[in-house]
């Protein structure tokens, strides 16, 4: 079991490109929990020293729950925290290569037509510019400089990513290498397939733009303004019915607008929260209908969530300035 843990994280770091081991990966989450687990018992204890009422069984039980409850929390969101951080980075990865990889295949195409190997052809269409894509075909090319045959590093290759688009790319040129045929035909058509793919998917996210700016506005503008709206109606409700003299023969009848109800500040409270909640969500609408990726909508969550609370807190003021007379 353990065997097998330590295998799939070094098969996630490979496919993230870090070059560490994982056991030393292992090491640094918990070292580092323990380290958050120390500065939280220094605190408690530093509390229970300057407040003497608290007993001994009070606190070694509280120091229990930080170093086996918290403990294992913390443990636990550290390792999420990480392997998101690593999707995402094999996500960005992935990206990299498939916005590169038609140009690539063209000019591997020219060296090949050119009267190159196809093995040099590789390494010689590598260029700077191209990222990702160029470390791994470098890395293709000392594999089979070493003796290593092409198309098992071309696999290899191929598998570190979840794009279909490279694996086909791959496959149609190995099957090429296989059947003997032209490869540089084939692979200057493969290059051009990818190219009319791209704009194909441009065309379509061209085409629900209306889409995307109806949530965005939806989510950034009116959501925050309704709320802010909603808030300071029932901050005028509730100082009206404070100030209202209701005659003592219908008390029993009258509307409780303080103590048990809702308070402005427990309002603004679950609208931050609403929000919140709003904008992640939208984000990932968004990333859907533009990208077809969740993934690609996580660079719009944190633009979204600070714009939407931002904008609740002016409107909030300008309202309560343009209202406040009322009050």
């Amino acid at each position: 079991m353990m065997e097998h843990r330590k295998n799939r994280l070094r098969y996630y770091l490979q496919r993230a490109g870090f070059v560490v081991e994982s056991h030393k990966i292992s090491k640094i989450i918990f070292n580092l929990c323990v380290f958050l687990n120390l500065i939280i018992s220094f605190y408690l204890i530093y509390r229970f020293s300057t407040d003497l009422k608290y007993g001994v069984l009070y606190v070694g039980f509280v120091m229990f729950l930080v170093w086996v409850v918290l403990f294992i929390t913390l443990l636990l969101m550290l390792w999420l925290l990480f392997y998101f951080i690593i999707d995402l980075r094999i996500f960005k990865r992935r990206v990299g290569v498939e916005e590169v990889l038609a140009d690539f295949l063209q000019l591997t195409s020219a060296n090949i037509r050119a009267g190159m190997p196809i093995d040099r052809a590789l390494w010689y269409a590598v260029r700077p510019q191209f990222g990702v894509l160029a470390n791994e075909i470098e890395m293709v090319a000392k594999e089979t400089m070493g003796g290593e045959d092409l198309e098992g590093a071309l696999k290899r290759f191929a598998e570190k990513y979840d794009s279909l688009m490279l694996k086909r790319s791959i496959n149609l040129l190995i099957e090429g290498i296989a059947a003997g045929g032209e490869i540089g035909d084939l692979l200057n058509k493969i290059a051009i397939d990818i190219k009319e793919s791209k704009i194909m998917k441009k065309e379509l996210s061209a085409n629900v733009t209306t889409y995307v700016i109806f949530i965005s506005f939806a989510t950034i503008v009116a959501a925050p303004l309704l709320f802010a709206l909603s808030s300071h109606l029932l901050f005028i409700v509730s100082n009206l019915m404070l100030k209202l003299d209701v005659p003592s023969g219908i008390t029993t009848f009258s509307i409780n607008f303080s103590g048990a109800g809702t308070s402005i500040k427990d309002f603004r409270v679950f609208a931050i929260t609403c929000l919140i909640i709003t904008s992640y969500f939208s984000s990932i609408i968004i990333a859907t209908i533009k990208k077809g990726e969740i993934k690609a909508g996580i660079k719009y969550i944190p633009m979204f969530i600070i714009s939407t609370i931002v904008l609740f807190l002016i409107f909030s003021l300008v309202i309560g300035k343009l209202f406040g007379s009322i009050i």
